[in-house]
């Protein structure tokens, strides 16, 4: 089972409530970096952020993350989260909750591939695409 772990700049839990909400996932874990062990105390005002969050979704796959120190975060690039969606009318509800507030680099439509692909970047800057495979793919 592959299971993406996504890296965010001090956003991490306003992502997932936002991702439990367009997604209809479950927030499995959510722990702050003042819960680590004592040996491994959180950076000074680092206190809040994000060490480890897991949510499960209805399809059964698990997407995690965390906050990554402002020295270690990147901006996401080269890659997109890949949803697959059976049902056309539930994947255009997906993505246009994904796109809210964020970009469409692709609008959800028909495809040759699909019966509805779309491509967008949420406004926590990860980039997303929305697929309802048509017959046989």
């Amino acid at each position: 089972m592959l299971n993406p772990y996504l890296f965010y700049r001090d956003n991490c839990e306003a992502a997932f409530n936002f991702y439990a909400k367009a997604l209809g996932g479950k927030i499995d874990a959510m722990m702050r970096s003042s819960e680590a062990p004592p040996d491994v105390p959180a950076a000074p005002g680092r206190e809040k952020t994000i060490m480890h969050a897991r949510m499960s979704l209805p399809d059964g796959s698990v997407l995690m993350a965390s906050d990554a120190p402002p020295e270690h975060f990147n901006k996401a690039q080269g890659f997109s989260i890949s949803l697959t969606v059976k049902d056309t009318e539930e994947g255009e509800r997906k993505f246009n909750a994904l796109a809210d507030g964020g970009s469409v680099t692709m609008p959800f439509s028909k495809t040759f591939w699909a019966k509805g692909f779309g491509m967008c970047v949420d406004k926590f800057g990860i980039p997303w695409m929305v697929n309802c495979p048509a017959e046989g793919m």
